[in-house]
């Protein structure tokens, strides 16, 4: 199966991405309570610094609400070590959600169907003659 792609557009409600943020919170809520994690407060505090990252990578993703799951992206925003974390945490939730979070867990899955957008072109590079004049 081949990977379409279609036209880079912003949706200005953002509907996507305050879903695809609800659906990470919900797994790394599942994730820290469920790994045994001491702290009782909403989150431990490395879920809570992972959860942080997250979320400013979805509120600076250059494809806004066209934004495909974070597997299929073109672009890797996330470092290393964070995306093994992330990877980690939906390994262990992703299964659990179907069972904790069924609307959430349906729309990411149907979400991976969608076809990946491309990068918006960039501008041509302005010639040394442009530039003088």
């Amino acid at each position: 199966m081949t990977k379409q792609y279609v036209e880079f557009t912003t949706d200005k409600r953002f509907i996507r991405r305050a879903r695809a943020l609800k659906t990470i919170e919900a797994m790394v809520r599942m994730y820290c309570r469920g790994s045994g994690h001491r702290e009782r407060a909403p989150l431990c505090p490395q879920c809570a610094e992972l959860m942080q990252y997250a979320r400013r990578r979805l509120e600076r993703c250059v494809f806004g609400d066209a934004k495909p799951n974070c597997a299929d992206c073109v672009v890797h925003c996330y470092s290393a070590d964070m995306r093994e974390k992330v990877r980690t945490v939906m390994r262990w939730a992703g299964p659990r959600m179907l069972l904790r979070h069924p609307i959430l867990a349906i729309t990411h899955m149907l979400d991976e169907r969608r076809p990946v957008p491309t990068l918006p072109a960039r501008p041509a590079p302005r010639s040394a003659q442009d530039q003088r004049r």
